[in-house]
């Protein structure tokens, strides 16, 4: 080649050569600059993380401060939550406490201020000497509330209604019977002028028996009106129809719900515009039971007003209310002649479990009410004062009442009875069960198995072979007496020695008027109750809820009821066999 060829290349090469430089060194800018931008980048993420990062070291630093006085809101550290205690009205809060100890507290009849010497005698006659402390305390308490008469007082002086609250077979009837009796031992026309309403037939039987004893050969007529008699017959009891019109037969009537409402509306010439009292025993399973209504009615009949002519028309009165100065100057007016004079009416109310709560006794509408109760501790009778614990203790029980269940199973529970009544001897025990098919089961069982003298009382027999079972029970002819919550309430069966809790009651105040059947008037006696190894926590937390502590776990061992197995599945055949032919015959 010639030497301008070879200078040529020469160029061409360095040429390329420049141009591959300058594509090298726009590339290194590029990349510089990218690094520059990640550089920058970064350096701002940097400062935003620390500005991020200031208010925590900031809140670091303040965590580091010594505490101060100020409480921060929304602090989520937890506190004691405080207990709510309940409000209760004033006659609740402080009610009049009675002692329970009935041995040690006994009063003589003498020393009770105001009963009729008449009634004294008839108290000896029947051989009581001393009251019990409610008798006591409730006695002189209605007296005092009805020292008009049967009008209402001074400046309209409305006697206030009376609550007790008091353990079983601590006297509560008496207490209202002495009274009536005696406010009512002048009255000159015949009128209903006390009224008393119970759950129960064998309750009502039972009242009016004690009312009989205190007006014999007073001219006083009780009537009882539970259902047992024709509707007719007691129709006839209780009016009777004259030319003038119809008049009353009845001083005292003793009467179940559902018998006396019929009455009320069915019966022509039946009237309560007189009822001067009206007592409910057992007064918290007549608010519970839907008898509520029931009280409705007779309050509004009470108040009714009447259009015959005649000493009625002299005595009508007016529902209490607010007491205002208006209502204050009419009832003076009434005094002074301008108008007519009152009868007031007062209601009584006694129970073993009397309810707390204000808002189920504001349904009885109750006149600057009174409370009478022996719930309380001993402690807090010496120190004048109430404690929480204290208030804990919703329900009292006979002071000479011993408590104790036994845990077993379902098959064990039948052997468990036989054991107490054939091994440890139990006499005259009343043993309870959840309904009336287990009642009837339990009583073939034991019957079918011998050796003790059994029967059984529910609504399965007729009122006048309840009356003979209950007979040859007190007089000891029958020594297991097996029934339904029948007979737990209020009924006085006179000798009770046990009460064996065959099936655990699901409610404190059936478990209540159970065992209060024994333990009698300041008597002795003990309680079992069977309890299913389920049923146990449950059992002893109800118990605890009521304050009731005293209660001894009496376990039985399976060795001592081997003994009674083989005759045990004997009966269960025989029970068999005769359970077909009562369903045979039902089929027939």
């Amino acid at each position: 080649d010639s030497e301008e060829d070879i200078k040529q290349k020469e160029n061409r090469s360095n040429s390329k050569n420049r141009s591959s430089k300058r594509k090298k060194g726009d590339e290194e800018t590029e990349e510089g600059e990218t690094r520059k931008k990640e550089n920058s980048e970064r350096t701002e993420e940097n400062q935003s993380t620390k500005e991020e990062l200031l208010p925590l070291a900031a809140s670091e630093e303040e965590t580091n401060v010594p505490p101060s006085s100020l409480m921060v809101l929304g602090d989520y550290d937890r506190k004691p939550v405080q207990k709510v205690q309940p409000f209760l009205p004033q006659w609740l809060a402080q009610p009049k406490r009675v002692q329970k100890r009935i041995k040690d507290n006994l009063v003589p009849i003498g020393d009770v201020p105001g009963i009729h010497p008449r009634l004294l005698k008839k108290l000896q006659m029947n051989g009581i000497e001393f009251f019990f402390p409610v008798q006591a305390e409730v006695i002189p308490a209605i007296l005092e509330s009805a020292s008009n008469g049967y009008l209402l007082g001074q400046g309209g002086y409305r006697p206030k209604d009376i609550c007790v609250s008091a353990p079983t077979g601590s006297g509560k009837t008496l207490s209202f019977v002495i009274p009536i009796v005696q406010v009512l031992l002048d009255r000159v026309v015949c009128q209903v002028r006390a009224l008393v309403v119970l759950p129960t037939k064998e309750l009502a039987q039972q009242v009016s028996k004690v009312f009989n004893i205190y007006t014999d050969g007073t001219g006083l007529k009780v009537v009882l009106i539970t259902g047992q008699k024709s509707f007719a017959k007691e129709q006839e009891m209780l009016i009777q129809k004259k030319v003038t019109g119809y008049c009353s037969l009845a001083d005292i009537i003793v009467a179940t719900p559902g018998r006396l409402t019929d009455h009320i509306s069915q019966t022509p010439g039946f009237s309560l515009t007189q009822l001067r009292f009206l007592i409910v025993d057992e007064a918290d399973r007549m608010i519970d039971d839907m008898h509520q209504n029931c009280l409705n009615q007779i309050v509004k009949a009470a108040f009714q007003v009447e259009n015959d002519s005649g000493s009625n028309m002299l005595f009508q009165r007016t529902k209490p209310g607010p007491i205002t100065a208006a209502r204050q100057v009419a009832e003076c007016v009434s005094l002074s002649g301008s108008c007519c004079p009152q009868i007031p009416l007062q209601k009584l109310l006694f129970s073993a479990t009397l309810t707390q709560d204000p808002e189920k006794l504001q349904q009885l509408d109750l006149f600057q009410p009174r409370l009478f109760t022996s719930v309380y501790s001993e402690k807090a009778l010496r120190d004048g004062a109430e404690t929480e614990q204290d208030s804990d203790k919703k329900y009292t029980l006979p002071e000479g009442l011993s408590q104790c269940y036994v845990p077993c199973d379902l098959n064990s529970k039948p052997l468990i009875l036989l054991h107490f009544m054939l091994v440890m001897k139990f006499t005259r025990v009343l043993c309870f069960t959840n309904s009336r098919e287990a009642s009837h089961r339990l009583f073939l069982l034991v019957q079918a198995f011998g050796g003790v003298t059994v029967a059984e009382f529910s609504s399965r027999l007729s009122p006048s072979e309840r009356q003979r079972t209950m007979k040859e029970f007190e007089q000891g002819k029958i020594q297991l007496l097996i029934s339904t919550d029948a007979t737990a309430r209020g009924i006085d069966i006179k000798g009770v020695n046990y009460v064996i809790n065959y099936d655990a009651p699901q409610f404190i105040r059936t478990y209540i008027h159970r065992v209060g059947r024994t333990a009698r008037a300041g008597k002795v006696g003990v309680a079992f109750s069977l309890v299913l190894r389920i049923q146990e926590r449950r059992f002893l937390r109800m118990l605890k809820d009521a304050g009731i502590q005293d209660i001894k776990k009496q376990p039985v061992k399976g060795n001592s009821l081997k003994p009674l197995v083989q005759q045990y599945e004997e009966a269960l055949c025989k029970l068999e066999k005769t359970v077909k032919v009562i369903e045979m015959g039902k089929r027939i």
